[in-house]
C-alpha cells in the first residue's frame, strides 16, 4: 500500500547512474524552462492572460490565471529541485493540458506548425509531466533526500 510518504516523495530509482544523470538532466531543464518561460511570464497575469483565460469560460478568470502562472512558475522550480516531484509535475500536466485542450487544438490550431500557432509545446511539455509524475525525481533530487532521511518520521 502507499503512503503519504510514497505519493510525495517517491518514484521509480533508474539502475545506473547514467539513467540518473539523463532523468536529472531532463527534469532540470524543463522545469527551469517551464518556470521561467512560462510561469515567471504570468505573475502577476497580464490582463491579456486573464481575457484569454476568461475566454475559457472558467469562472474567476482572475484567479485561474494566478493559478496557472503559479503553478507553471513554482511548479517548474520544485520539478528542477526534484522536491514534490510528482505534485510539481501533476500541477505542471494540469495546465498544460488545458493550453493544449482548451486552448490551442479548440481554437484550430495543429498539433504541428511550422509556422504559426501549435499546440506542440503544451502536448511535449504535458508528456513530460506525466513521465515524472511515474517515476518520480530519481536519485539525483531532493525527493530523494528527503525520502531517505526522513523515512522514519513521514509514514
Amino acid at each position: 500500500m502507499q503512503t503519504a510518504r510514497d505519493l510525495l516523495f517517491g518514484g521509480v530509482a533508474p539502475t545506473t547512474l547514467v539513467a540518473d544523470a539523463g532523468l536529472t538532466a531532463l527534469r532540470i531543464g524543463a522545469g527551469l524552462m517551464m518556470a521561467v518561460g512560462h510561469g515567471l511570464p504570468k505573475i502577476p497575469p497580464q490582463e491579456g492572460f486573464v481575457g484569454m483565460v476568461e475566454g475559457l469560460g472558467l469562472p474567476l478568470p482572475l484567479f485561474f490565471a494566478w493559478l496557472a502562472g503559479v503553478a507553471e512558475f513554482f511548479g517548474g522550480l520544485l520539478l528542477a529541485a526534484g522536491l514534490l516531484t510528482r505534485p510539481a509535475a501533476a500541477a505542471i500536466l494540469g495546465t498544460m493540458l488545458v493550453a493544449a485542450f482548451g486552448v490551442h487544438f479548440a481554437a484550430g490550431d495543429p498539433l504541428f506548425a511550422v509556422d504559426g500557432p501549435s499546440a506542440e509545446m503544451a502536448v511535449l511539455y504535458a508528456f513530460v509531466a506525466l513521465a515524472f509524475m511515474l517515476v518520480g525525481s530519481g536519485r539525483i533530487g531532493m525527493d530523494h533526500l528527503v525520502r531517505e532521511r526522513f523515512a522514519r518520521l513521514i509514514p
